[in-house]
């Protein structure tokens, strides 16, 4: 199916309200995004931000005569005759087949591959995760997912228990026991990300060796290594929580974080963690910290 986009740029104060008038208007999906270069990597809890000028942009049927729109929010106090709007055509295109083209095996280190189901395996001798993006967060494109596989395929991880702390997709715990762990066990708040890494984890044959939990549910232990990919905030006000499950000794490897948060997420650790020197990819950052005896 066809459509047209209207693009309508507005300032930070307006553009919900702009939004709000365009699905109003018969718009079938509203999106924002930058007008300039300034983005927002971690909003405060609870908060939705915007850009100082926002694009807005509400998408229609093809048919859809786009003048009585135009003219409504014309009518708006926010616009008047400064209405700056673009309008541009979406050919018919089976946009999944396109995205999939387009998705290819990852190499993260010596030894570790992220295959999509659909594409030859590069390396059958390597260790590879066979993982379909879906409905839950982790496929590895992401810097914050990228330096974690990379610190665990640089591991010895043989009878070790791991936790994924915020386990997504279940890309980490599924790579750790692929590279030997011998046990993981998955924690996600979202139902669907515990669906997702059980089936992720079926399709590469360790689902007898991972275990996931919601928060309500997790359980008490020592592990050897923690992986908690998330966010600096969470990862701050879970200090407490996600530091109980290392054990004396063990690894604790946090992502998720910007350069600039360095140091408020050691600060919530330091007591019981000595850190390395982080590790920093496209402005995100990598931590890795050994328990304390």
């Amino acid at each position: 199916m066809p459509w047209i986009q209207l693009t309508v740029s507005a300032p930070e104060q307006h553009a919900p309200l702009v939004g709000d008038m365009l699905q109003g208007n018969g718009a079938m999906a509203v999106t924002y995004r930058d007008a300039q270069d300034n983005p927002i990597f971690e909003p405060p809890l609870g908060e939705v931000l915007y850009w100082q000028e926002t694009l807005v942009t509400g998408l229609f049927p093809a048919e859809t005569d786009l003048a009585p729109v135009l003219a409504n929010l014309r009518k708006s106090r926010y616009f008047g005759d400064d209405l700056n709007y673009k309008t541009d055509q979406l050919e018919d295109k089976d946009w999944e087949r396109e995205w999939m083209d387009n998705f290819h095996p990852i190499r993260f280190g010596e030894r570790l591959w992220v295959c999509p189901s659909w594409r030859e395996i590069p390396e059958p001798d390597a260790v590879n995760i066979l993982l379909d993006p879906g409905m839950a967060f982790g496929t590895g494109t992401h810097p914050t997912t990228a330096l974690c596989l990379q610190w665990l395929d640089s591991q010895d991880l043989r009878g070790k228990t791991v936790v994924d702390f915020g386990c997504g997709s279940g890309i980490l715990a599924i790579a750790a026991l692929l590279l030997g762990a011998e046990r993981a066990i998955g924690i996600d708040i979202d139902r669907q990300a515990l669906l997702a890494s059980r089936e992720n984890a079926q399709r590469n044959g360790v689902a007898e060796r991972l275990e996931v939990y919601l928060p309500s549910e997790q359980p008490s232990l020592p592990a050897d290594v923690v992986l908690a990919n998330v966010l600096a905030g969470p990862l701050q006000e879970l200090a407490s929580v996600i530091s109980g499950y290392v054990g004396p000794g063990g690894d604790l490897v946090m992502s998720g974080i910007l350069e600039r948060q360095i140091d408020a997420v050691q600060s919530a650790y330091a007591e019981n963690f000595s850190f390395d020197p982080a590790t920093i990819k496209d402005d995100w950052v990598m931590l890795h910290a050994l328990r304390n005896q």
